[in-house]
């Protein structure tokens, strides 16, 4: 007997709705991320009682941990660094935003607002939460 062979049926994978599910994820994980500004410390800021927001553009950040490490611009400095790191970043547009720790040691930031004093940074600002 003679038979024939079957007629084969192509098979097709169809990438359309798999392309379409990749794209509704990406667009879902674009819209639910957050974007956060990145420090090299970790700070609690103190709140305030009063006073008002001020919005720099352009500013240096100084932050103080709570155990009295800084950090100017996320690069991490002890006290005999602070001073010449002031004088490499001074600029007289930009205000200089000390961000200190509320359980950091009130001489640390007495230290930094002397040393941008001796290098001649008048615009200085102290970061805290706003009041509730």
């Amino acid at each position: 007997m003679n038979f024939r062979p079957r007629a084969r049926e192509e098979l097709d994978l169809n990438l359309i709705p798999l392309i379409d599910v990749v794209f509704m994820l990406l667009i879902f994980f674009m819209l639910t991320t957050t974007f956060v500004r990145d420090t090299a410390l970790e700070v609690e800021l103190p709140l305030a009682k009063s006073g008002q927001v001020e919005q720099a553009q352009q500013v240096n950040m100084l932050e103080i941990s709570q155990d009295g490490v800084y950090a100017l611009n996320g690069q991490l400095l002890d006290s005999s660094q602070l001073v010449q790191a002031l004088q490499s970043v001074h600029d007289p547009e930009k205000t200089l935003l000390i961000l200190a720790d509320s359980n950091a040691q009130h001489q640390k930031v007495i230290t930094a607002m002397d040393a941008a004093r001796e290098v001649g940074i008048t615009r200085l600002s102290l970061g805290t939460l706003p009041p509730r």
